[in-house]
Formats: C-alpha cells, sequence, structure tokens
C-alpha cells in the first residue's frame, strides 16, 4: 500500500488495528480453551479502544500536520496478512501473544518509519511519542498475559 499524507498513515493504522480485531474475533470463535477465548476477547477488545483512540487524535489534530507529504511510504497489505492469519482449534496463549506481537510490531515499525522520514519535528515527535505508547501498552499486555498464566 502507497500511502502519501500523514491522515492517510493515521487511517491505515486505525483501520489495521480493525483488522486486527476482527481476526482476534475470528480465532475466538474457533478456540477450544477458554483462557484462549478471554485472552482473545481482551485483544479484540483492546483493538477497539486503540482504533477510536486513533481517530480522535486525526479528529483533534492540527490539519496542517495531517496534510504533511511524504514520498514513497509504503505497506503491506495488513488487512490480507489478518485475513490469511490462522491458529488451530487448539491454539495456546503464547501462540495467540506469538501472532498479536508479530502483527503488532509491523505497525510499530511502520510507524517508526514514518517518523524517521518525517522533517517536520514536531510531527517527528508526535509520531515517536504515538511508537513510545504503543510499545509501553505493548509491555503491559505482555505483562498482563504472563500473570494470566499463573493463574
Amino acid at each position: 500500500m502507497r500511502i502519501q499524507q500523514l491522515s492517510e498513515v493515521l487511517e491505515f493504522i486505525a483501520k489495521s488495528r480493525l483488522d486486527m480485531g476482527q481476526l482476534y474475533g475470528r480465532l475466538n470463535r474457533n478456540a477450544d480453551s477458554t483462557r484462549v477465548k478471554m485472552m482473545l476477547e481482551y485483544l479484540q477488545q483492546h483493538q477497539q479502544h486503540v482504533h477510536d483512540s486513533i481517530e480522535n487524535y486525526i479528529d483533534e489534530a492540527p490539519k496542517r500536520m495531517l496534510e504533511t507529504w511524504y514520498k514513497d511510504i509504503t505497506f503491506e497489505d495488513f488487512e490480507k496478512r489478518c485475513q490469511d492469519s490462522t491458529l488451530p482449534a487448539n491454539m495456546n496463549e503464547d501462540d495467540v501473544l506469538e501472532l498479536h506481537l508479530d502483527l503488532e510490531n509491523r505497525l510499530i515499525a511502520f510507524l517508526e518509519k514514518t517518523a524517521n522520514s518525517t522533517a517536520v519535528t514536531e510531527i517527528k515527535d508526535a509520531l515517536l511519542d504515538l511508537v513510545r505508547v504503543e510499545k509501553t501498552q505493548q509491555k503491559r499486555m505482555v505483562h498482563s498475559a504472563l500473570r494470566m498464566e499463573d493463574i
């Protein structure tokens, strides 16, 4: 996918979160384990929350920032990746966590790449703040998943 403006980058990330949520919903319907189902439900809700947060940011961000142009920013067909992702019905928490981290790390890397190709300091800092928030939330989620295994 080729992206030209910051608004498109943010819309793409928001939509990708919905794609992840749909994937988790699909996996939830096929999962055997109650614990895995709980984890997938949490991840699905979390993706909706992140999507909503990004959409709110887009609504409140200065238009001049959102209209920032980029040259040759491309990213994979993330929706297809989510649609093609599968796990067996006997998946465990580690399988789900591994899939989630792979998908999330792809989005974080895309944001970092975009930030590093941004010449405007204000926009670069805002994108790097978003990366920092994403990484912090990711660490919290991993810790929560590990604590869930102890129960």
